[in-house]
Parts: C-alpha cells; sequence; structure tokens
C-alpha cells in the first residue's frame, strides 16, 4: 500500500459550474477561417491524452496545447488551427461524420468540416472541462466534465451532478456496455447509471472503485477496467492499493496489482493497457498486451511492449491492427513489430 497521489490532478484543474440551455452558434469574431490548416510530416510534440479513428481510417488525435490532428497515413493535419491553441483533451467522430473536440479549459468544439460550433457553460454545458466524449448506440453525445455529465441530444443538453445522484462529478470516461447500462469512471467513486439511478460499484468487500479513467468491455460481456481502492485514511494521507479488475456480471475479480490509466480490447480479444508502475505515477509507465487466450485464467499471459519514464495516455487500435497510443509529448504506432515515434529528431532528443 502506499499514499496516493493523484497523477492526474497534476495535469487538469478542474472547474466548477452548471447551467442549462440549448446549442448556439460560435460568435464569428471567435474563430479566424483565414487561417490555413497546419499540415506537417511530424506529429505532435506536446501530451497526447487520446487517439482516435474517423470512417475513413484516418488516425485522430487530441494533443494539450498541440491542436486536434489528423494522420492520413502521410501527414499530419492540425483540424484545429482556426481554432487556436486549447488544452485538448478528448476528440470524437459520431456516427454523422461530425468531429468534437474536447477541451478542459473551453469546453466543447463541434465540426461539421466547415464551419465549428462551440459549446460551453453558456449553452447549457455542465462544466467547461472537459475529459471525455461519448456516443451511446441512439446516436446520443455524452461529455463527462469536471462538473458532471452532460447529455447532448442535438438540441439540448441535460446535466447530472452529485445533486441527481452522481457519486462525484469529476467524470473521467464513460462507456455503455452491451445492456445499455453506462459506466462512468470519475476522480473519486466509480458507478453505472441504468437510465434512472446512478449505483456506486463495489468489490466483495464492500469497498467502492475509485480513480478510473479507463474501461472497455470484452467479447464476453465482462468489464475491464483499473482503479485504486482506499484502505484507510490517517488525516490528510488516503492509504490505497491499486489494481486491474474485470466484472463478469456478478463479481468483481482483481488480475493484478498494476495501476492502469487507459485499456481497450483488440479485434483478437486481447486487452491492452497503460499504466505507471506505482500509483503515485513515478517511475516508468508501460504499455501491456493480455493473451486473449488466458485472459480468464488465474494468471494471465502478460506481454510488456513498452516502458518509457513518462506518462502513457489512451490506446487506439487501428483498422490495419497496429496499436496507437499517447504520452505525454507524443504519439506512438506499433505494428506488431516497431514502435514508431512521430516526433520530429530534434524533439526526439
Amino acid at each position: 500500500m502506499t499514499k496516493l497521489v493523484y497523477v492526474c490532478a497534476l495535469l487538469l484543474s478542474v472547474l466548477c459550474a452548471s447551467c442549462g440551455g440549448k446549442k448556439i452558434d460560435l460568435p464569428k469574431d471567435t474563430i479566424n477561417y483565414n487561417i490555413k490548416d497546419t499540415v506537417t510530416s511530424y506529429g505532435p510534440n506536446t501530451m497526447v491524452r487520446n487517439v482516435k479513428q474517423d470512417r475513413n481510417g484516418d488516425i485522430l488525435i487530441a494533443a494539450s496545447w498541440g491542436g486536434v490532428f489528423r494522420y492520413d497515413g502521410k501527414s499530419f493535419t492540425n483540424i484545429a488551427s482556426k481554432i487556436g491553441s486549447r488544452r485538448y483533451w478528448d476528440v470524437l467522430e459520431d456516427r454523422r461524420g461530425n468531429l468534437w473536440f474536447a477541451s478542459t479549459d473551453s469546453g466543447v468544439y463541434h465540426y461539421d468540416g466547415k464551419s465549428f460550433q462551440h459549446f460551453t457553460t453558456r449553452e447549457g454545458l455542465a462544466n467547461n472541462a472537459v475529459m471525455s466524449i461519448y456516443e451511446d448506440k441512439a446516436g446520443i453525445i455524452w461529455f463527462g466534465t469536471g462538473g458532471g455529465i452532460s447529455r447532448y441530444d442535438g438540441e439540448s443538453f441535460r446535466n447530472f451532478t452529485t445533486k441527481d445522484g452522481l457519486p462525484n462529478n469529476a467524470v473521467t470516461t464513460i462507456l455503455e456496455d452491451k445492456t445499455g447500462k453506462l459506466w462512468i469512471g470519475t476522480r473519486g467513486e466509480a458507478c453505472f447509471y441504468d437510465g434512472k439511478t446512478f449505483t456506486v460499484f463495489r468489490n466483495q468487500d464492500g469497498k467502492a472503485f475509485n480513480n478510473v479513467w479507463g474501461m472497455t468491455e470484452d467479447k464476453k460481456g465482462a468489464i475491464w477496467f483499473g482503479a485504486t481502492i482506499i484502505e484507510d485514511k490517517k488525516g490528510d494521507t488516503l492509504i490505497v492499493t491499486s489494481g486491474l479488475w474485470r466484472y463478469d456480471g456478478s463479481a468483481f475479480t482483481k488480475i493484478n496489482q498494476r495501476s492502469t490509466s487507459a485499456i481497450i480490447e483488440d479485434k483478437k480479444g486481447n486487452i491492452w493497457t497503460t499504466g505507471a508502475v506505482k500509483p503515485n505515477g513515478v517511475g516508468a509507465w508501460k504499455l501491456f498486451r493480455y493473451d486473449q487466450n488466458s485472459l480468464y485464467n488465474k494468471k494471465p499471459i502478460v506481454t510488456e511492449i513498452m516502458s518509457i519514464e513518462k506518462m502513457l495516455c489512451g490506446i487506439l487500435e487501428a483498422k490495419d491492427g497496429s496499436i496507437w497510443f499517447g504520452s505525454l509529448n507524443g504519439v506512438y504506432r506499433y505494428d506488431g513489430k516497431t514502435i514508431t515515434d512521430f516526433k520530429s529528431k530534434e524533439d526526439q532528443k
């Protein structure tokens, strides 16, 4: 057990504000459409918190202060050049082909390929610090913010906070499972939402799972996530344990004691994670692959793909099977043999 120091507290100062309302067009004087998208042969050299893929197979990269980039296999285009520098945290292409950019300092931007719309607390967003964007099976867009969850149906927002039963307003990740239930990670207790009630999920000892930043559902319908559990409290110090967990619908199984920040399942059924060796984020961060044939064994087969003395963030499996993952200073690709760093030679120093 060790003293808990939340890594993400160093990266994000959560703002608190909430209100209701409908979307409006972004004021014309805040976007300079005369600015051309920046195109470069190299990827961003700032923190890449999340990596996604669009319907054309292009890679979408949310780089804090660097921009939102689209990689077409040859070059990187900063499609947020017209907006300017923001603390971009997530990106999503919805089913209509529109892009959403989440920032932790200025709300959300919606881009239809021609123009932008800006959503902040003024338009109804729960909070301007947005850490995650998720589209559910019905096409509803959910935003995890520093002040609760915002549900957007294309016309208006509905916000959920601790006043509605949410256990913590700092929402880090959202996942809809096969039954339609939403699993919600926060910087406090994690929970699930059945459309009516928020329920904190707890282990067999009745202890809640805290500081959940990544979740995925495997082919069997089990939920995998990394979390910390508060074992004791001494004054202002929390005594915690970290681990990778799996929930099969009836019981929680602790896979190991590794800290996990992001997690996905690939097409073959392997589980991939990024996380720090130590719960306080000091020391090496690693990219692991858990072999699909041994996932439900007492000790799954684990392969260490990469170790680096800097934070590793979100993970994506691209359509070609390559694994992309963000870091504190750029984005990487693993093709099964080679790890590619897309920064310039100067930035790699």
